[in-house]
């Protein structure tokens, strides 16, 4: 888990914090999700590892949502198209988490695609399958 991350949507200059607001978050969403790599090592569920990862997120204070619907919007419909954000982090940060080795082009079309429906600017991926 914190080890595979996977940006998408922000341009991060270095050392240029207002085109990348959410840098501080970012950093103790990382921090949360190594704790939890830490803890559990590779190889477990990614409900599992959501599940922990959202202990910890509780016991460091940060504010989020489980497995939001994300539905897309039709011909003046909303549409539920069974889309779901693993984690929606302080209502700005998207977090996808995959129990794989790599990340993969899918995983990036995915959070763009999530980035756009939802209107966010910042998503990332975490793995949870990396080598120590």
């Amino acid at each position: 888990m914190g080890i595979g991350v996977k940006e998408s949507g922000m341009d991060t200059p270095e050392g240029n914090e207002e085109h990348y607001p959410e840098k501080e978050l970012t950093e103790r969403i990382i921090g949360a999700a190594m704790a939890v790599h830490e803890a559990l090592g590779p190889g477990l569920l990614e409900s599992t590892y959501e599940s922990c990862l959202a202990r910890e997120l509780e016991l460091t204070g940060i504010q989020f949502k489980r497995q939001l619907e994300l539905p897309i919007e039709y011909r003046g419909t909303l549409v539920d198209c069974a889309y779901r954000i693993d984690l929606l982090i302080e209502d700005s940060v998207i977090l996808e988490l995959k129990s794989a080795e790599r990340l993969l082009p899918i995983h990036e079309a995915q959070l763009l695609s999530y980035l756009k429906l939802s209107g966010k600017k910042s998503a990332f991926s975490s793995t949870s399958m990396s080598r120590s």
